[in-house]
C-alpha cells in the first residue's frame, strides 16, 4: 500500500512529489507518455522565479532530478484505470501492473490541439509555440501570427501586441468566438490585424519560422506562430470516476475532487491560467491537502 500515487510528471505533479517527500512521505509518480509534461515543448521561459531565462526542458530535467534525489519513485508507464476500493484506490498501468494507494493526485495536464499542417512539427520550439507568455519576449519588435478565434487566441494576441510590432490573428471564420469585451479590445489595437476565413496550409522556415502559407494562397512573413485553438485535458481514464466539466477538466474545490482521497493539480483542472508557476503552486497546495487527508499535517 502506497501513501500517495501521483499521476503525471509535469511541473504540478513533480512539485507535489517534492513537497510530499520532504514531509516524510515517499510518493510514486507515474510519468505517462510525456515525462516532464508540456514544458518539455517550451522554447524559453523568462517568467519562472529564480531564472532569467531557461528552456522548458532544462527546467523539467532539473525538477525531475530534484525529485529523484529526495527518493521519489518514478515509474515510466501510463495509467489506464483507477478503481476505488473501500478506503483506497487501485491504479492500473499500461503494463497491467496494479498499485494501491491511500490517496491519488491527478496531474496529467492537457494536450494542446494541433493544426496538423506541414511544418508545424518541424518548427516546434523554432518559432511554433502554444504559449505567448512563455515565448513572446523573444519576438520583441517582430511580426508574429496567432491562430484561433476564441478567448485564448484573443488574449494571446493582446499580450503579444505589447511586445511584437505586428500581430496577425488568423481565424477560419469571419467572426471571432471570443467574448464581446475581448473583441472590442482587439479591434482597438492598431498593430493587430485579423485575417478572416483562412487556415494555415504550411509553416515555412529554414532554421526557424519565417512565414505562414494560407489556404487562400497568401503568404505572410512572420517570425513566430502561436497556436491557440484549444486544449484537451488528459482525463479519459477518470471520466467515470470523478466529476468533469463540459470541457473535460476535473472539477475541484481547493484541489479536492468529487471523490474523497483523489486530488487534482495543474492544467488538468484549469483552462485559464496556463502558467508553470501557477501549476507548481497548485502542486504545492495539493501536497498539503493530501498531507491533511492522510493525517500528517
Amino acid at each position: 500500500m502506497n501513501d500517495v500515487v501521483i499521476i503525471g510528471s509535469g511541473i504540478a505533479g513533480l512539485t507535489a512529489s517534492i513537497y510530499l517527500a520532504r514531509s516524510g512521505i515517499t510518493p510514486v509518480v507515474i510519468c505517462g507518455d510525456n515525462p516532464g509534461g508540456q514544458l518539455m515543448q517550451t522554447d524559453t521561459i523568462e517568467n519562472y522565479p529564480g531564472f532569467d531565462a531557461i528552456s522548458g526542458a532544462e527546467l523539467m530535467i532539473k525538477t525531475i532530478n530534484q525529485a529523484e534525489k529526495l527518493g521519489v519513485n518514478m515509474i515510466y508507464e501510463s495509467v489506464t484505470k483507477i478503481t476505488a476500493v473501500k478506503n483506497s484506490f487501485e491504479i492500473e498501468n499500461t503494463s497491467e501492473e496494479r498499485l494501491t494507494a491511500k490517496a491519488v493526485l491527478i496531474a496529467t495536464g492537457a494536450t494542446h490541439k494541433r493544426l496538423g499542417c506541414k511544418g508545424e512539427a518541424e518548427f516546434t520550439n523554432k518559432g511554433v509555440s502554444w504559449c505567448a507568455t512563455c515565448d513572446g519576449a523573444i519576438n520583441k519588435g517582430k511580426t508574429v501570427a496567432v491562430i484561433g478565434g476564441g478567448n485564448t487566441a484573443v488574449m494571446e494576441s493582446l499580450f503579444l501586441s505589447n511586445i511584437a510590432s505586428k500581430v496577425y490573428l488568423i481565424h477560419r471564420r469571419d467572426t471571432l468566438r471570443a467574448d464581446e469585451i475581448m473583441q472590442k479590445r482587439i479591434f482597438a489595437k492598431s498593430n493587430i490585424e485579423c485575417v478572416w476565413n483562412a487556415t494555415v496550409d504550411e509553416i515555412i522556415g529554414e532554421t526557424r519560422v519565417t512565414a505562414v502559407k494560407l489556404d487562400n494562397g497568401k503568404t505572410i512573413n512572420v517570425s513566430a506562430v502561436f497556436v491557440a485553438i484549444g486544449v484537451k485535458p488528459a482525463t479519459d481514464f477518470v471520466k467515470d470516476l470523478v466529476a468533469l466539466d463540459d470541457s473535460g477538466h476535473v472539477i475541484s474545490n481547493e484541489t479536492k475532487t468529487s471523490v474523497p482521497g483523489i486530488f487534482v493539480a495543474g492544467d488538468v483542472e484549469n483552462d485559464i491560467t496556463k502558467q508553470a508557476v501557477y501549476a507548481a503552486g497548485r502542486g504545492c497546495f495539493a501536497a498539503q491537502q493530501i498531507e491533511r487527508y492522510l493525517g500528517i499535517r
